[in-house]
This record gives C-alpha cells, structure tokens and sequence, in this order.
C-alpha cells in the first residue's frame, strides 16, 4: 500500500458566512456544501477537499500559482491584506525539490477563520 493523494484538509471557522464568502467568492474556490448540524463547510481545490469546523486548530494552508507576482496583486484588488509580499522563501541550489537553482516564492495572508495561507511558486 502507498499513500498516494491527500483527500482533504481540516481548517478552523469562526463565522461560517463570512469563510463561505471568502473562498467562494475572493479565492474562487468550488463550494461542495454545507451541512448544519454540526457546522461544516466543504470546498474543492483541483481534488483536494477543504473541510472547515469550529473547533479545530487554525492549520496553514499552501495554495500554488503559476504566477505569484499576478495572483498576489489580483488578490488585492479583492480586498485580501497580505502578511508579506510575495518573497523569496529559498532557493534550490541542490536541486532537492527542483532543477538546481530553483527558487521557491511565497506570500502569506489570513482567512477569517485565522487560518494561515499561502500563495506559492517556484521561479
């Protein structure tokens, strides 16, 4: 047996509306449901399922992008404040995760539920 594929991630809610809006509407995210009770929102990310409950610990959530300088600044054009600028996070002189030289870039903002999240690119 290999695990292969991760399924879903469970993040934090503090208000089930406001997160519904945020990943709907501001990440464009797939609304998959809601079910009340007990309280649960479910998103898709290209495969991954996203569940959301309050209670449980804020988590970090790394999302990729092809162009971190264009999701960055199309992000804030939506109203999401950003932690940093996208940076330079670190750079592959190994070729461990890429071609040698590689540089990983992030850029890190908050949802409502204070969960971290991230944008993500190699350069």
């Amino acid at each position: 047996m290999r695990l292969t594929r991760i399924h879903q991630i469970a993040a934090n809610v503090v208000d089930a509306e406001t997160t519904k809006h945020f990943y709907l509407d501001v990440l464009g995210a797939r609304f998959i449901g809601e079910f009340n009770p007990p309280g649960l929102l479910f998103f898709d990310f290209a495969g991954t399922r996203l569940l959301f409950e309050s209670g449980n610990p804020p988590a970090t959530l790394y999302f990729w992008v092809d162009d971190i300088q264009a999701a960055y600044h199309e992000l804030v054009g939506r109203g999401v404040a950003f932690d940093s600028k996208p940076h330079l996070i670190h750079r592959d002189e190994a070729g461990v995760f890429d071609n040698p030289g590689t540089e990983e870039w992030m850029a890190f903002f908050k949802d409502p539920g204070d969960n971290t999240l991230a944008l993500v690119s190699r350069v």
